[in-house]
């Protein structure tokens, strides 16, 4: 490697200074990541083609599972690579496309997940609205916006060395020469609105449905006591 190159190039020095562990992480590492692939692959495939599937929770669950693909693909094969051998580099074009991908590709998720916990809640809370609220038309804006959401956020987000296995973005500013006080605001805000905000949507989501869980099972319980009150009556 030349010198001109080498000052290109970022060194992700992961674990490197436990070769054995590196060995052993290299074969769990590329196990979980084949069977990441198979999983979603399959559900991908399933969920698209039968048309019993054809419903708004099978839907986000097709685009969670394209998200999760693309996410571990822009980050495990590095990482593998990094591990197989002594050659720890990555390009700063090839770390660039990770940030950004691994980045909007995480954001994308955060959101899905609570578009798919508001799913569930309509489902289960508002079972009789629930075709007429969750449409087509819905679905399709609200995937829409999770994946432009991440994509957003990644286009928002001199020493080479990342003491990490991947570049993610508190790695990166570190290496900038100039103040970074504005990216870490950015970094900050960004994590409170795609990560606490889908969070708490989550919970809220959860607990109305657990709410009308244990609300349908109090009612089930007291018809079920009047029943046997009713009997009790007639016998008598």
């Amino acid at each position: 490697m030349t010198n001109s190159s080498a000052k290109e190039d970022f060194v992700l020095v992961s674990f490197s200074e436990q070769p054995q562990l590196e060995k052993i992480l290299f074969v769990a590492v590329l196990i979980s990541y084949l069977l990441t692939l198979l999983e979603n692959t399959l559900i991908f495939l399933v969920s698209s083609i039968d048309s019993k599937l054809k419903i708004p929770m099978y839907f986000f669950l097709t685009h969670l599972s394209l998200v999760d693909i693309c996410f571990t693909t822009s980050i495990v094969p590095q990482l593998l690579w990094n591990l197989k051998g002594p050659a720890k580099t990555i390009t700063s074009l090839g770390c660039a496309i990770q940030l950004y991908v691994s980045l909007a590709l995480g954001s994308t998720e955060c959101v899905l997940l609570a578009v798919m916990a508001f799913d569930h809640y309509v489902a289960v809370c508002r079972p009789l609205n629930y075709t007429a609220i969750m449409n087509p038309c819905l679905c399709q804006v609200l995937a829409g916006v999770a994946w432009l959401t991440g994509a957003g956020n990644a286009l928002i987000q001199g020493h080479q060395r990342l003491h990490h296995f991947l570049c993610e973005v508190p790695s990166m500013i570190k290496l900038a020469c100039v103040d970074i006080h504005t990216n870490e605001i950015q970094l900050f805000v960004a994590s409170l609105v795609l990560l606490l905000l889908p969070l708490a949507l989550i919970f809220m989501s959860y607990g109305h449905i657990a709410k009308a869980v244990i609300r349908i099972k109090s009612v089930q319980a007291w018809h079920k006591a009047l029943g046997t009150c009713g009997s009790h009556f007639i016998t008598a």
